[in-house]
């Protein structure tokens, strides 16, 4: 059981809170004038410690922490832009946008890798890679949870499923939206015409952009198709454990989702290595 938190942001009366859709397994994010009141977790604790690290340095793409109201729900700051919803608007798929994105999970990677990785055990689970850990990994950087300024990816938001991982793991799961490695039947309206070669372009300029070496290009794939497999595993038993948006989640075909990308996936691999070498 998490502790009681001290009261630290000023009451808020429901009248002046705005919901939020938070993802698609949060509930109860409301904004509240220039803050973000979201319910406390068991990584709730490891999630603060890390943003506190990245405002130290110097990070500007993630929220603030500001501490926990009176119900007891954290506080964060909210971060002026939009996070776009489905279907996606003709910004949010650009080369640009995309380009963007991966120097901005780059910063975020630059700033988390001097966090201490086993300070916290308490993260939220979920698939991963099996080498050892080198960053905090967002993980979850759909989006919904990249908020957009003039176009561009501006702040990552929504850390719930951080948790200690690999560079790749992270860029591999960020592509799996933005690329995207799906099967077309899942993809955004403005994303399904994207063909196996223009799919590969795409994960090329994001790995050229983020700075992923050759040895790690070489094993992004297989890497994508080990996610898929644990994603999917993972998914399932949250589920059947947690409930709530999760269950919801599956009800609507998450499972589905994630095998048809595995085999669109497979069909394209070839195409999709030789572009990303």
């Amino acid at each position: 059981m998490l502790p009681p938190f001290p009261a630290l942001a000023p009451p808020v009366t429901a009248e002046r809170e705005i919901a939020l859709r938070g993802g698609d397994t949060t509930e109860g994010v409301v904004r509240a004038g220039g803050t973000v009141r979201r319910p406390v977790g068991r990584a709730t604790p490891a999630v603060h410690a890390l943003l506190r690290h990245l405002a130290a340095a110097g990070f500007e793409g993630a929220p603030r922490v500001v501490g926990f109201d009176e119900r007891g729900r954290e506080v964060l700051t909210y971060i002026e832009g939009e996070a776009p919803a489905r279907p996606l608007p003709p910004y949010a798929v650009t080369a640009g946008s995309l380009a963007a994105l991966a120097r901005l999970l780059r910063r975020f990677h630059d700033a988390s890798e001097a966090f201490p990785l086993t300070r916290y055990a308490e993260w939220e689970p979920g698939s991963n890679d099996d080498r050892p850990p080198e960053v905090i990994g967002h993980c979850d950087i759909s989006p919904g949870n990249v908020v957009f300024r003039g176009g561009l990816p501006y702040a990552l938001i929504d850390f719930d499923l951080a948790r200690p991982t690999t560079r790749l793991f992270d860029v591999v799961t960020t592509l799996r939206h933005w690329a995207p490695i799906a099967d077309p039947l899942d993809r955004d309206p403005l994303q399904r015409e994207l063909d196996g070669a223009e799919v590969g372009a795409r994960l090329r300029l994001f790995c050229d952009e983020y700075g992923v070496p050759p040895r790690d290009r070489r094993r992004l794939l297989d890497l994508a198709r080990l996610r898929f497999g644990r994603s999917y595993t993972a998914t399932r038993r949250r589920a059947e454990t947690a409930g709530g948006g999760w269950a919801r989640r599956w009800a609507f075909g998450a499972g589905e989702r994630i095998r048809r990308a595995r085999a669109w996936l497979d069909t394209h691999e070839d195409e999709l290595h030789a572009s990303l070498m």
